[in-house]
């Protein structure tokens, strides 16, 4: 049977530390919520502001995949790999911390602020050798369709990571509809909505929402304003 999931925007935990103001749709850091740790393998979903010149010191991570998806802004990006680079919006940026890695993330602008989604996804292999990659996507292959950013296959479309996953960002006009189709049975979809409004699997989303689906093998998407920008990360729902 169908299951649905949803987290309406102001129900994220709030952390507003003046320069990064970040809204945490799963547990992390000091927001805490038994019924809100991840969705299958999908364990954070960070909504950040980082403001101007400000960012993340050096700091560790592990066994973990870990996307970045700029919305607005300059991120800068330095790592104990040797990567020094700078990502943008139609970026896709991932890690496979693996063994362990450290980096840091700073706003590269003193005159505007850093907007950006950071997610991490379990992997099915432990204690893989690090790995940095990022990639620069034509936002107009999304214009009411959805475009792959994230695979499990190094030869697929986007960036790949150590899971069964698929991502996809699409940009709809109001009105249009489309279907999307699990690439996996036991796969679940979290849907994010990053602008606008729709309406998922029969659910009405506001701008941020999110919702989660399991136990379905297609959905429809229904666009309910102009420029609708959603994210669907589908994921293991065991692994």
């Amino acid at each position: 049977m169908a299951t649905t999931l949803l987290h309406k925007s102001k129900s994220r935990g709030d952390a507003n530390h003046g320069w990064l103001h970040s809204r945490h749709t799963f547990s992390f850091a000091n927001y805490y919520n038994p019924e809100r740790i991840h969705f299958g393998a999908l364990r954070v979903l960070n909504d950040d502001y980082v403001a101007e010149g400000m960012g993340f010191g050096t700091h560790p991570h592990d066994n973990m995949e870990i996307i970045s998806i700029p919305l607005e802004g300059d991120l800068e990006h330095r790592d104990s790999m040797g990567n020094v680079s700078v990502i943008r919006n139609g970026d896709i940026q991932v890690m496979s911390a693996g063994t362990g890695i450290t980096h840091s993330e700073y706003n590269k602008n003193k005159d505007k602020p850093v907007k950006f989604l950071q997610i991490w996804v379990f992997p099915n292999k432990k204690n893989v050798t690090p790995r940095y990659d990022q990639i620069t996507l034509d936002p107009s292959r999304r214009r009411n369709e959805f475009q792959q950013i994230v695979s499990p296959a190094v030869e697929d479309e986007g960036v790949w990571i150590h899971q069964d996953s698929w991502f996809h960002l699409g940009t709809f006009d109001k009105g249009f509809s489309a279907e999307y189709s699990l690439k996996k049975n036991g796969n679940g979809v979290y849907a994010f909505m990053i602008k606008g409004d729709a309406t998922i699997a029969g659910i009405s989303l506001n701008e941020r929402d999110g919702l989660g689906i399991s136990d379905m093998d297609k959905f429809t998407v229904e666009a309910g304003s102009a420029d609708a920008e959603i994210l669907l990360m589908e994921v293991p729902m065991k692994w």
